[in-house]
């Protein structure tokens, strides 16, 4: 389905496409000056693609040739197919546990030649599509907990998938589909749940077992004594509240130490823990797993500490505004590994300093802020439902991405976007964006 007279530039949102066009040149400038050295030839590495940075631009080609082609088809096209689309994207990540090659101890890349292809990565869209798919149907009625657990289900099912491929990280990605689900109606009892729980967990993480177990315990009954008299005259208000305290206690006493000793590895343990102290206590007593850590896994988490630590020297290191272009001794000197990857906002930070780190911020903020905006103004639930997902994976990549490489998040292997090289990585948010922008300029349409 494709439109007899397609023009690629016609009503399309130019502030996202200038905002595209200039954070991919700022993430190929940064990659740049990670690998480029005095004595080599610039032009000769550019087109025969063995460097990062010209790789990259060889993907940023790919990716622009791709971008085309969507802004070319039909809106109604990816309406149509994006069940289709998302079965494909199941299919891609079982996929890998037959012909996948594990890099960086994560089966969860599919070879394709020039660049290696991560489905858990590239079925964000489909899920972004189907999500959209299935809350704009006529019969979708989302204030039913039948609706809403068939909603979950499709943003949650490649999550099970993702942790089987040691892929945890990008397993937190799919969290973001709960802004578009919060928009169109998801009660914010589910958000406050999970809030509260990610509470007790970094309580957990801080205090002693015992003590927050009798800590909880104290705040449930000081609850039941100021609320004695209206309990007198309903008993039935005391079921919640033993229910959530008997909640608490199974969360706090059973459920984190079996996360940490049997679902996380050790080495992923490890990268939490690095963020509460290694010598806490309370952490090494209650959670710490003991078992081995895998193949290849061994010093893992210290060589991870390691690179933390640098990125946090290069960063605080470019003061103000940066020690200037291909002037950064620890891009240069290549002391913090992945730099130019997941620890790319290093070089951005060395070279350019703290303003050049907040003009990439505001850059990304006004992204944001952009997709929202264009959210807002689609008539149809479809076209709402895929920008603010697009607006929910952004921003939980920003976030993290950041935090990680500032030591306020573990490091969990997620890519800054528009900025971090690999083709996998551009392509996926540059799909979003391109669909994104398809959509908003055939926003007159009632799209199902």
């Amino acid at each position: 389905m494709y439109q007899q007279k397609p023009e690629v530039l016609k009503g399309k949102d130019w502030v996202l496409i200038w905002l595209y066009l200039v954070i991919v040149s700022i993430g190929l400038v940064c990659i740049f000056s990670v690998e480029f050295k005095a004595n080599d030839d610039f032009f000769g590495d550019l087109f025969d693609f063995k460097k990062n940075y010209s790789k990259q631009f060889l993907f940023l080609m790919i990716s622009i040739v791709v971008a085309i082609f969507i802004l070319l088809t039909d809106s109604k096209f990816f309406t149509a197919t994006s069940n289709l689309f998302y079965i494909f994207g199941v299919l891609l990540m079982l996929a890998t546990f037959f012909v996948g090659k594990t890099i960086n101890g994560s089966r969860s890349w599919i070879p394709m030649g020039f660049m290696n292809l991560q489905p858990v990565e590239t079925c964000k869209i489909f899920t972004s599509l189907a999500l959209a798919k299935y809350l704009s149907r006529n019969d979708t009625d989302f204030s039913k907990p039948r609706s809403q657990m068939i909603a979950a289900g499709l943003c949650f099912l490649p999550v099970v998938f993702s942790i089987l491929q040691n892929e945890t990280g990008l397993a937190l990605v799919y969290f973001s589909f709960l802004l578009p689900m919060y928009r169109e109606g998801l009660p914010p009892g589910y958000l406050v749940v999970g809030a509260s729980l990610g509470v007790l967990l970094v309580l957990t993480l801080l205090l002693p077992t015992q003590s927050l177990l009798i800590a909880i315990t104290v705040i449930a009954a000081l609850v039941i004594y100021g609320m004695k008299r209206r309990i007198k005259r309903n008993k039935s208000l005391l079921i919640p509240i033993l229910g959530i305290w008997l909640a608490c206690v199974l969360f706090v006493g059973v459920a984190v130490p079996f996360l940490f000793r049997h679902v996380f590895q050790k080495y992923q343990a490890d990268r939490i823990f690095s963020l509460v102290g290694r010598d806490n206590p309370f952490v090494a007593d209650s959670l710490r797993n003991t078992a081995p850590l895998a193949a290849g896994k061994k010093g893992k988490a210290d060589k991870e500490n390691y690179n933390v630590k640098q990125s946090k020297i290069a960063i605080g290191s470019g003061g103000v505004f940066g020690k200037g272009f291909l002037k950064g001794t620890q891009t240069q000197g290549e002391f913090v590994p992945e730099q130019h990857t997941d620890f790319i906002f290093t070089s951005l930070g060395e070279n350019f300093g703290f303003m050049g780190s907040t003009v990439l911020m505001i850059l990304y903020l006004v992204m944001l802020l952009r997709i929202v905006y264009v959210a807002e103004r689609q008539r149809s639930t479809f076209s709402r439902v895929y920008a603010y997902s697009v607006a929910g994976i952004l921003f939980f990549h920003i976030a993290i991405n950041i935090c990680m490489t500032i030591g306020l998040a573990p490091v969990i292997g997620i890519t800054l976007p528009l900025m971090s090289y690999g083709g996998s990585s551009l392509l996926t948010f540059t799909i979003l964006l391109s669909i994104l922008v398809k959509l908003d300029s055939d926003r007159q349409m009632i799209l199902r």
